[in-house]
């Protein structure tokens, strides 16, 4: 009599022959392991790290340089967007090192990850000795299937009060004659409101050598900066997103004096007008610059004006969401 067989996937119901069960019950629940190719970590990735229970927003991207070679740029929560030489890979788990920037410490920032599901995760050492854990999630491309229709402009700055604004600690700002100052550096500046994609206007005057900016959606950084006129264009100067495009010529009017932004967001896709010059051209914004609010790019944020650097003066802040 012949010996039957039935197999329902893992499971095994027994006819006859136990022996020949056990046989075909083991060839059918054999796994090839996965393995984990260097195309499945190329993208851009929004990561936030743990900072001993304080989240820092930062910001990964992978290209592949060549047949073989991982490169890539990455964002901490300060500086600028910084080149990565060489991202070492291997089934599945990664490492770089990248030199300090504007942190204190000397050793290289080393960070290593690896893939898990459809994020990453990982440690980072910092130029300081700091280890923290981080986790990733692919960032979204935020491409817009229509044009904006614009809604209602809404003026953000009263001109009295700080109504509709928080600083984000001890507050510096006053305002005077109209005018919204931040007098020494201290805290910045955060809306109340959360925008998506919008227009916006705003009106500046720094001192000699001064620093701030203006933070779209609390996460991409137009640089405000006492830039010399005759310096070759840099995205960390005057009208440059920080770290990332940089404007096609210098159009500042120098120190003490009014000037005007005004910029349109819309997804990635960014265009600048300052004093008049449109000096970035629909450009998109690859990620989070540093001094981000967070980094959950896909969500709406603030306006945040930059007041941790010298002082600035704001007049006029006006904002068109999209409907």
């Amino acid at each position: 009599m012949r010996k039957n067989l039935i197999v329902f996937g893992m499971s095994c119901l027994l006819m006859v022959g136990s022996a020949e069960c056990l046989f075909a019950s083991a060839n059918k629940i054999a796994v090839e392991p996965q393995v984990v190719a260097p195309k499945d970590l190329i993208g851009r990735w929004d990561i936030t790290v743990d900072e001993n229970g304080k989240s820092a927003p930062s910001w990964l991207e992978v290209k592949l340089s060549g047949f073989r070679t991982l490169v890539g740029y990455f964002v901490a929560s300060s500086g600028s967007a910084r080149p990565v030489a060489e991202v070492k890979f291997d089934n599945g788990k990664f490492r770089f090192e990248i030199p300090p920037q504007w942190e204190s410490g000397t050793q290289n920032f080393v960070i290593e990850g690896e893939l898990v599901g459809d994020g990453i995760q990982g440690t980072m050492v910092t130029s300081e000795g700091e280890k923290y854990n981080w986790k990733g999630v692919k960032a979204p491309y935020l491409k817009r299937t229509a044009a904006p229709v614009w809604g209602k402009s809404i003026n953000l700055f009263n001109g009295k009060d700080l109504t509709g604004w928080k600083a984000t600690g001890k507050n510096q700002w006053v305002v005077k004659d109209g005018v919204l100052t931040s007098p020494k550096a201290g805290s910045n500046l955060i809306t109340d409101q959360k925008f998506e994609d919008f227009k916006l206007h705003v009106e500046f005057k720094y001192a000699k050598g001064g620093n701030s900016g203006v933070y779209l959606r609390g996460r991409y950084e137009t640089q405000i900066e006492d830039s010399p006129k005759d310096a070759h264009p840099n995205s960390v100067l005057f009208g440059g997103i920080y770290g990332f495009l940089t404007a096609n010529e210098m159009v500042t009017l120098g120190p003490d004096q009014w000037q005007v932004y005004d910029i349109t967001l819309v997804g990635r896709m960014v265009t600048v007008v300052a004093n008049g010059k449109t000096i970035i051209s629909n450009q998109e914004i690859p990620g989070i610059t540093g001094g981000a609010l967070d980094s959950n790019e896909g969500e709406p944020g603030p306006i945040y004006l930059q007041g941790d650097h010298q002082p600035i003066e704001f007049r006029k802040i006006v904002i068109t969401p999209a409907k």
